[in-house]
């Protein structure tokens, strides 16, 4: 059983309408996808609705689950917790905070205004620190662990923190296109190759439908 909660349509910098998105991750045998454009406070409005309305769409005619969600991206810290309301109140199911990654200027202070404003997940989390790792344990944000390149630099990193910790990992494609969709062998790989434990995958999965769970999505 496959899940991703974090890919990318059209709206944003995706390469695929919903549709195709959700039909080419219904072929590869996912149960659950979540399609979490990228928005800030110019287009959340917009977005958000045409988002569910497609989702609501799928889901009565597609066996895959379709999750509308966003992803709130560069974002400033101070703004990240009235978006995070917003785009619930809009109809967000799940809230995803673009992460402090090695390859972009994302802005200091990020995750933790993510983590503290208990979005749903935190991406590609980069060099997060272990009191940031802590307190998205005790507030129940998952970290994810990213198949995307580039922003799997630190997955190593994050995957060790969260250890440590007790932080939830997750692991999404961050799917811009189709050769961005994982198939169960690679998405074994990225685990493995973070560094986690044996039967880590399994886990990892078992996350994913937890979150699921938690918005009121279950499988």
């Amino acid at each position: 059983m496959m899940i991703d909660l974090h890919t990318h349509s059209l709206f944003s910098d995706g390469e695929l309408i919903p549709s195709e998105l959700v039909r080419r991750m219904e072929a590869l045998g996912y149960k659950a996808v979540a399609i979490t454009d990228h928005v800030d406070a110019s287009q959340l409005d917009f977005v958000v609705p045409r988002i569910v309305h497609i989702a609501e769409e799928l889901n009565h005619h597609q066996a895959v689950r379709v999750i509308p969600g966003v992803e709130l991206t560069h974002v400033p810290p101070g703004l990240i917790a009235s978006l995070v309301k917003e785009a619930r109140e809009l109809g967000a199911a799940l809230v995803v905070i673009h992460g402090e990654s090695p390859v972009e200027p994302v802005a200091p202070g990020t995750n933790r205004a993510g983590i503290e404003a208990k979005a749903d997940i935190l991406a590609h989390p980069g060099l997060i620190t272990a009191e940031e790792t802590a307190l998205a344990a005790e507030r129940g944000v998952f970290l994810e662990i990213s198949g995307r390149s580039g922003h799997s630099f630190t997955n190593g990193h994050v995957a060790k923190i969260a250890q440590e910790t007790g932080a939830k990992l997750i692991l999404n494609s961050d799917a811009h296109a189709p050769g961005d969709l994982l198939d169960e062998n690679l998405a074994r790989k990225i685990v493995q190759g973070a560094g986690l434990p044996e039967g880590s995958f399994e886990n990892l999965l078992a996350n994913s439908r937890r979150l699921l769970e938690k918005i009121g999505y279950p499988l």
